[in-house]
């Protein structure tokens, strides 16, 4: 097909031009046969971004928030490809109004997110980071000592809030632990949870009473934003953690400090929050508690999380310019242009 078919447009990043040797290798796989060209724009605006993409065929959602303004703008756009899990970069609802497909890769860096929550959770249970301050600092008995206070792993319960793709990894790796697995998840079929030996829990409030651990996997949307709030967190055991390596303002971030202040939750363990990033200028007390475990946003980080989640994008890219509905659409109700 000639060169330059298609338009897709990508914000130029801060740090400079990624044309060059390799750049956009991943994506091109999929774009190159079809005709697609990458335009990188400089836009400090949605304005200036809406006036270089206006005719844009596609729209790659790098570096820049793609905004109803942005959507309603664009003229002859069709698809916008995210090279992520989650979607709240994007007005999808707009993007449903306007006909153009939102797709994603929701299975592309699940099994590095379940064994992040894993190590997470571990290490918070088993207080790693005191064991290691211990040893450190010479307080070699006083290990023993802590730990001795606590119940063994097998037999404990894990509440599971959403059972989507990471969930269902999490849910395998911890019945090998010996965990009692139950989920909350008002959207499946309880027998998408009962096959796979997962306890359906018809309650959240429920689930938060019953659960020796809880781990957040809701998607961020309208409806998920601060599901969590100061009543979840005071229905949940004093002994409990909590982890988090989903979407942070799936959380009352405020409520979530004052439970651990209070000890209405033992610990937490999280790798998202609700403003990111966690700089020392932000002043989060949740990076100053003792008993909370924090990671920078980097559950899903691995060599192979990149380059596959980029090619996969491109993939999905061409699927929809090429007249054909892409495998991951996080509006399959729109009506294409």
């Amino acid at each position: 097909m000639a060169e330059g078919k298609f338009k897709v447009v990508v914000q130029r990043p801060a740090t400079g031009s990624l044309f060059g040797e390799n750049a956009y290798e991943m994506e091109k796989e999929a774009l190159d046969p079809i005709g697609a060209t990458i335009v990188e724009v400089e836009a400090s605006t949605p304005e200036e971004f809406v006036a270089a993409a206006k005719d844009a065929d596609a729209v790659i959602a790098h570096n820049r928030r793609i905004t109803g303004e942005i959507i309603s703008g664009l003229e002859r756009c069709r698809v916008i490809g995210l090279g992520s899990v989650g979607a709240d970069t994007v007005d999808v609802d707009a993007a449903t109004q306007h006909g153009i497909v939102v797709t994603n890769v929701p299975d592309t860096f699940i099994e590095e997110v379940a064994d992040h929550t894993m190590a997470m959770f571990l290490a918070a249970f088993r207080r790693l980071p005191e064991m290691h301050r211990m040893t450190v600092e010479g307080e070699w008995a006083k290990g023993r000592e802590l730990l001795s206070e606590f119940p063994r792993l097998w037999g404990q319960t894990i509440g599971l809030v959403s059972f989507g793709n990471v969930a269902k990894a999490v849910a395998r790796r911890c019945h090998a632990f010996g965990l009692q697995v139950i989920s909350y998840d008002p959207y499946l079929s309880e027998l998408e949870m009962s096959s796979v030996g997962v306890e359906p829990e018809s309650s959240l409030i429920r689930l938060l009473q019953r659960s020796d651990f809880v781990s957040m996997h809701a998607p961020l949307n309208e409806e998920t934003h601060h599901m969590l709030t100061t009543k979840h967190f005071s229905a949940m055991k004093k002994s409990a953690i909590f982890i988090n390596n989903g979407r942070g303002p799936t959380v009352d971030e405020a409520a979530l400090i004052t439970a651990l202040e209070n000890s209405e939750i033992a610990g937490a363990a999280l790798d998202v929050f609700e403003e990111e990033p966690v700089t020392p200028e932000s002043n989060n007390p949740l990076v100053r508690m003792k008993n909370v475990i924090c990671s920078p946003h980097v559950a899903s980080a691995s060599d192979r999380m990149r380059p596959e989640a980029l090619r996969r994008m491109g993939r999905e890219i061409a699927t929809v310019l090429t007249g054909r509905w892409p495998r991951s659409a996080v509006n399959p109700g729109v009506l294409p242009r």
